[in-house]
């Protein structure tokens, strides 16, 4: 669980549950029970964007929001 909490903190633009499991190289269904367990904790939460699941990591999407950094960021991988 601790490897899906330190990849959403390295991206706060989210990711879906494929993409996790792509990156860390672990089934689908393995990571979506430790997602929904972190969700149960408070940790992360997820989203809907159109047919797409995000999950973000809570305190590190906050400090960016706060910070003003995630716009920058979003607009910086959009073009």
């Amino acid at each position: 669980m601790k490897k899906i909490l330190d990849l959403l903190k390295n991206h706060p633009e989210g990711l879906t549950i494929q993409k996790i499991s792509e990156i860390l190289n672990i089934n689908r269904i393995t990571s979506t029970k430790y997602i929904h367990e972190l969700m149960g904790e408070g940790k992360i939460y997820q989203r809907k964007v159109g047919i797409a699941k995000l999950c973000y990591a809570k305190e590190k999407f906050v400090e960016m929001l706060n910070e003003g950094k995630l716009l920058k960021k979003l607009k910086k991988k959009i073009g």
